[in-house]
């Protein structure tokens, strides 16, 4: 019998700062290094140029 829950993301942190031109690279690198440990980064920007990392955990 398989588990047919859909896969949920929990928030496990989330941190703001300034704006940083190759944070995508920074993140990207993170997601291939540690997908293995269920762990997933995101990377957001308002209008106003603030970035915003999330960590979460699959």
């Amino acid at each position: 019998m398989s588990d047919t829950r859909p896969s949920q993301l929990d928030l496990l942190a989330r941190r703001q700062f300034q704006n940083y031109d190759e944070m995508y690279k920074v993140v990207d690198f993170l997601n291939k290094t540690l997908k293995e440990r269920d762990l997933i980064f995101g990377l957001t920007k308002d209008k106003e140029g603030t970035m915003t990392i999330s960590i979460y955990q699959t």
